[in-house]
């Protein structure tokens, strides 16, 4: 562990007040909150005090309060480097809620809308500038950070300087600019994914190697982590959102176009409101698309992982992948897209053989050099460890991370354990079988014609190359077609067996011999039979609303969002950045009747106290709530502006 870093604890903040803490201040005035949570307080002080930080924090985790309350404390402007271009309107829009005089800088943006801007960034009258990475590159870019006084750099998504990681972005390599042209301006690096191998590589390149390290923990109680084998996979996405999350916002996650484009389709065509999201839209698409998912309650996306970095739709209720992730990091930055307001979330995943087949030949045959496959071989051994592992998920996934835990009792394996059974026998007859084509025949096929020639199946191919004359033709009856699957798909997985060449077919490795020839014992997880959720979800909304609510505070839940909902249109603005769920939830559990009792509410600063605080009265005196409160005149209609081709 770095000297200079710093771990969760745990413990309580010690109490401070607001007369001698400005930071404290500003988290109650603007922000709403009594106190700090986890590592916060510590990160916020070492930036406030001139420190470089680095921050490893999970999603939902609250990174962005760590630079920006610094940026209100401190002297200047901050400047957040984010390459969330299509979002960087939402982002000002919420810290426009909350009273904070935030802008941005990037290519949706027209002349003249740029130079006002610039102007309001050079007369001091911004708390907040968001940048893209690449106008860094631009000389009037640096020249215009010359002009006012910059209070701390923030680097949003710092995993993106790391070219092994799953989410590279070449413009991120030329950030150490900002320490050699400011160097006595701070800088925080923030990030929800990296091993310790990627942080040390993020210090390396943005040169923070001196910088105090804070690693959060990496565990989100909330989240259930859930693996199913693969049979039939749209139909099982379609029962686990009809059963588990009907009505509910999720994200679902496919490796193709067409396939985001089918399951879209299939969703919809059974009445699931779901729209696509991939490379091969327009830009107009994408950016309607997104904008929809941000403004509407239990919309579904279905996108390619081109989707999703930077989105702060705090009640999205499930993430699901319908195809294996390349990486560890690539799948718990997904699934952390779920459940940022800290209620019960999902993430799913069905995973099947040719999930293994279809990884294993993309490295095959990927572009780059040998180290560069063999790190990618590396991702995809601890994403199918993930997969295949008989112990908790989610110590799983904290031991990726270099972090500890005990059982949750809350993922698929701690609630129907799987059992582990003696398959060397049935590993040899599978290595037998390759072998066997190999040797006396010269020849190499893909999964399915070995599960055939196991089961003795007698079908043209098999028939065609006398396949049926091998010894080890039908010594496999013991065992079903999905059952052997399960075997190979095990085999691949523990290196036992490997893929070859553009057609899949299956090779012995080093390993294999072992298993054939010095008694090694293999070892595979038996699939449980599918346990029924232990409870199913109601209407759309009311899972939310019953949690921790009486029958009457329930029904002033819904009130609230129906009226949140109407003024987040009248607005132009995702329905969160008025309030979030939890906020309301809670004012209807604690039915506030003057604004200085809803002012006590979490998540409630003055601006939106001010600007909000009658509309809300109105809906728990019982008024009509289907009228909006009318926004202060301050608050401009927000019109979305599609961002260009280039701009995700």
């Amino acid at each position: 562990m770095n000297p200079a870093e710093t771990l969760a604890t745990g413990r309580p903040e010690p109490p401070r007040t607001a007369e001698d803490d400005a930071a404290q201040e500003i988290l109650q005035r603007v922000f709403g909150y009594d106190s700090f949570r986890g590592l916060q307080r510590e990160i916020v002080d070492q930036v406030v005090d001139g420190g470089d930080a680095l921050v490893l924090m999970p999603t939902g985790g609250g990174k962005s309060l760590c630079y920006q309350i610094p940026a209100l404390v401190r002297p200047g402007v901050g400047v957040v480097i984010s390459p969330l271009i299509a979002l960087m309107q939402d982002q000002v829009d919420a810290l426009t809620a909350l009273g904070v005089r935030a802008g941005f800088l990037n290519s949706t943006q027209y002349p003249d809308e740029r130079r006002t801007v610039e102007a309001r960034f050079v007369a001091g009258e911004l708390d907040l500038l968001y940048l893209a990475p690449e106008r860094l590159r631009l000389e009037s870019t640096a020249d215009l950070l010359d002009r006012a006084k910059v209070s701390v750099f923030a680097i949003d998504e710092a995993h993106c300087v790391s070219q092994w990681g799953h989410d590279f972005r070449p413009d991120y390599l030329e950030l150490s600019v900002l320490h050699e042209r400011w160097p006595d301006v701070p800088r925080i690096a923030l990030t929800a994914t990296a091993t310790e191998n990627t942080r040390r590589e993020i210090a390396e390149r943005l040169d923070l190697t001196a910088a105090k390290h804070f690693v959060a923990g990496f565990d989100r109680p909330n989240i259930q982590y859930r693996v199913e084998p693969k049979n039939r996979a749209e139909q099982q996405l379609l029962s686990f959102i009809s059963t588990e999350h009907p009505g509910e916002a999720g994200i679902v996650y496919c490796l193709s176009r067409n396939s985001v484009e089918r399951t879209t389709e299939m969703l919809c065509r059974n009445g699931i409101e779901a729209v696509p999201y991939h490379a091969g839209l327009d830009a107009r698409t994408r950016a309607t698309h997104q904008a929809r998912f941000l403004r509407e309650d239990g919309l579904i996306v279905v996108a390619t992982i081109a989707f999703g970095m930077g989105i702060d739709k705090p009640d999205v209720r499930f993430v699901a992948h319908l195809d294996l992730p390349k990486s560890v990091e690539g799948y718990y930055q997904e699934t952390g897209r779920a459940g940022r307001d800290g209620l019960p979330s999902t993430a799913w995943m069905v995973y099947g053989l040719n999930d293994v087949v279809q990884q294993r030949k993309l490295i095959d045959l990927s572009d780059g050099d040998a180290a560069h496959r063999r790190q990618l071989q590396l991702h995809l051994d601890a994403m199918l460890a993930l997969c295949e592992t008989v112990q908790c998920r989610r110590m799983q996934l904290l031991k990726y991370f270099g972090q500890t835990g005990e059982p949750c009792g809350n993922c698929d394996t701690c609630l129907n354990p799987p059992q582990s059974w003696d398959g060397t026998i049935a590993a040899q007859k599978v290595l037998s079988t390759v072998l066997r084509l190999r040797r006396e025949r010269g020849q190499s096929f893909g999964a399915g014609h070995i599960v055939d020639i196991l089961l003795g199946k007698s079908n043209p191919k098999v028939l065609q190359h006398k396949h049926n004359e091998l010894k080890v033709f039908g010594v496999g009856t013991d065992l079903r077609d999905t059952e052997w699957r399960g075997v190979i798909r095990q085999l691949l997985a523990q290196g036992l067996l490997a893929v070859h060449g553009e057609y899949g077919v299956l090779v012995l490795t080093e390993a294999s011999e072992e298993v054939l020839f010095k008694q090694r014992k293999v070892m595979m997880r038996r699939e449980p039979e599918r346990a029924k959720p232990a409870r199913q979800a109601k209407a759309k909304g009311s899972r939310l609303a019953a949690a921790d609510l009486t029958p009457a505070a329930a029904g002033t839940f819904e009130k609230l969002r129906a009226w949140r909902a109407a003024v987040a249109k009248e607005q132009g603005v995702p329905a969160y950045v008025v309030f979030h769920d939890a906020t309301l939830r809670e004012i209807a559990s604690r039915a506030p009747a003057t604004r200085a009792e809803l002012g006590s509410i979490s998540g409630i600063g003055e601006n939106k106290l001010a600007k909000y605080g009658d509309g809300v009265l109105e809906v728990l005196a019982g008024t009509d709530a289907g009228e909006p409160a009318s926004p202060t005149p301050d608050t401009p209609d927000l019109d979305f502006e599609p961002p260009p081709d280039d701009a995700y």
